[in-house]
């Protein structure tokens, strides 16, 4: 069986895992502002792993299209009370940042994950992880925030996505960080058209043999909209269907918003295929 070391916690890889968002930001396409307090952001996180989260993933900036950046100050000042207030979780805690910084901070102080969009490429991020003991998670994006979605192109999507993320592997080993620590997310939705999200969707096997386990998060992403024609708040559905098919071709951890939901279609299927 593999397993993903992630700080104090060893993570058995039999089953797909839910890690369950929590925004502490005001303008996050779904949920922003509903947690953007500590106190709800502390509440909604219990309500996660009450209802089957296996991993919590804390963020305090929004990294949807068009979404401004903040300080370093103001991400501080939104995460680390939160990651303060759930030490007694008994799940690990990831943390969702690109900034060096941060990431030191918040392995220094118990997370046992960092979860960067940027794949690790700011000066000093691998750095800041390496000697921590966390997992990290490498993320694929085309772009920026401000720029991503205007005209992303590729010539062969799942073969230039796997081709960078296993230099972004390769890169982390390099710094010293094994390989049982490492996952990586194709970045759905980051710098990608609806066919492009298709065809990676499509073809996630040929990542997902990459030898590390996958991350992947579609939960009421744009794509799940120009599907099903629902506006966000309505996108649990599509973002179920979207998990499971996921979790078939290969998917470790499920980043997602709607938890339980997730984890009863998990629960019908696991049932189903571990039939002997």
């Amino acid at each position: 069986m593999k397993y993903l070391h992630c700080g104090k916690f060893k993570l058995a890889l039999d089953r797909p895992l839910l890690m369950g968002v929590v925004n502490v930001t005001p303008d996050s396409f779904f949920d922003g502002g509903n947690f953007l307090q500590t106190s709800a952001a502390v509440a909604h996180a219990r309500r996660l792993v009450e209802e089957g989260a296996d991993l919590l993933d804390i963020g305090g900036e929004s990294t949807r299209p068009n979404a401004t950046p903040v300080t370093l100050d103001e991400e501080r000042r939104r995460v680390m009370p939160v990651l303060a207030a759930l030490a007694d979780m008994n799940v690990p805690l990831s943390v969702d940042t690109q900034k060096p910084e941060l990431m030191r901070e918040a392995a220094d102080a118990g997370a046992a994950m960092i979860n960067d969009v940027n794949g690790f490429e700011a000066p000093g991020a691998l750095e800041a992880v390496a000697g921590s003991g966390c997992a990290i998670c490498i993320m694929h994006k085309q772009g920026d925030p401000q720029s991503m979605q205007y005209a992303p192109q590729y010539t062969d999507v799942v073969s230039e996505i796997g081709n960078y993320l296993e230099a972004r592997v390769a890169a982390a080993m390099h710094a010293g960080i094994v390989r049982d620590r490492i996952v990586v997310d194709p970045g759905f939705g980051f710098g990608k058209s609806l066919q492009h999200n298709l065809e990676l969707l499509r073809g996630l096997e040929r990542i997902v043999t990459h030898g590390v386990p996958l991350l992947a998060g579609l939960s009421r992403k744009s794509m799940i909209g120009a599907l099903t024609g629902r506006e966000v708040g309505e996108r649990v559905y599509g973002s179920v269907g979207a998990a499971l098919i996921t979790a078939q071709r290969g998917a470790a951890i499920l980043r997602v918003h709607d938890v339980a939901a997730t984890r009863d279609v998990l629960a019908v299927w696991n049932a189903v295929r571990s039939i002997t």
